[in-house]
């Protein structure tokens, strides 16, 4: 169900909106109404994302793992043991069977 609303705008604003309204084929009520859907739409969003970013710090503080202060990321130590299962002879070029 759609509402009516008076909206108080500036006469140049209007003026713009108007001429952006129709060279968009599409009326100035209608701007308006995606106007809004779209601040609807990236609130929502952005609220999702505050959720999401605080279950992350929920699940940081609650977990057990603790890397201390001195712990540097090394992506060939994360890698190291999920490689070695992957590893055949012959896979890597080494020239066994």
């Amino acid at each position: 169900m759609t509402k009516n609303i008076t909206l108080a705008v500036e006469e140049e604003a209007l003026r713009k909106l108007r001429r952006i309204a129709a060279e968009q084929d599409t009326s100035v009520n209608a701007l308006v109404r995606e106007a809004m859907n779209g601040i609807i739409e990236r609130s929502s969003l952005e609220n999702r994302r505050r959720e999401a970013a605080e279950k992350m710090l929920e699940l940081s503080r609650n977990s057990k793992v603790r890397l201390g202060e001195d712990y540097k990321f090394s992506r060939e130590e994360a890698y190291a043991n999920r490689l070695s299962r992957f590893e055949h002879r012959g896979v890597r070029g080494d020239g066994g069977s």
